[in-house]
């Protein structure tokens, strides 16, 4: 008998009852779609590739978890308020927001109501 090296077995794509339980706990409504699907994950992983890109693989080293925790929060910020986003002109989105607010009519006033 011939001996055949098989590829290991992958493991099925699930979403994960504890995953779920905490953002029920949490009060979060998740964004993933059903067992198997892409709804999200492209977004994700690149956002992930990012961050790893800009910010993980930058430092020679870490002197342990608190540093990373408050580098992350402080890239986060940096991400969503100053960073050049090539999908909006090249504008950081604190830029983008007030230049869309400046140039929108102003509402309409609504009457109140008694």
């Amino acid at each position: 008998m011939i001996e055949v090296l098989h590829r290991p077995v992958e493991p099925a794509q699930y979403t994960s009852l504890a995953f779920t339980e905490a953002l029920i706990a949490s009060g979060i409504a998740g964004s993933i779609g059903s067992v198997g699907d892409a709804l999200d994950n492209g977004l994700m992983e690149s956002t992930i590739g990012l961050y790893k890109t800009e910010l993980i693989d930058r430092a020679a080293s870490w002197s342990g978890r608190a540093e990373v925790e408050r580098e992350t929060a402080e890239w986060v910020r940096w991400f969503n308020a100053d960073r050049l986003h090539s999908s909006i002109d090249y504008l950081s989105p604190i830029w983008y927001e007030t230049r869309y607010r400046e140039q929108r009519p102003p509402a309409a006033s609504t009457p109140e109501v008694a």
